[in-house]
């Protein structure tokens, strides 16, 4: 089995393969999510108390806070993607 694995930011690194979702932390739906996730401690802060841009959640329940924008999330993992494919 080939763990492939995606940097999330300030060297904070996430199973790619058991990423569900990369979202914006904006709406209502997800600030309720992070707080459910807070309260039943599955919540990973990856911040570093900096401002939330992105939050990960995984097949496993947990909720992982990055300070780096969902779109730059996607592309190291797309691009993590194509350069097996070579």
């Amino acid at each position: 089995m080939d763990i492939k694995l995606v940097n999330i930011g300030f060297g904070n690194i996430v199973a790619a393969n058991r990423i569900v979702a990369i979202v914006s932390p904006e709406s209502a739906p997800i600030k309720r999510i992070i707080q459910e996730a807070r309260e039943k401690g599955v919540l990973i802060d990856a911040t570093y108390g900096r401002r939330t841009r992105a939050v990960i959640i995984s097949d496993s329940a947990h909720v992982i806070l990055s300070a780096v924008q969902p779109e730059t999330v996607a592309n190291r993992l797309t691009s993590k993607d194509s350069n097996e494919d070579v």
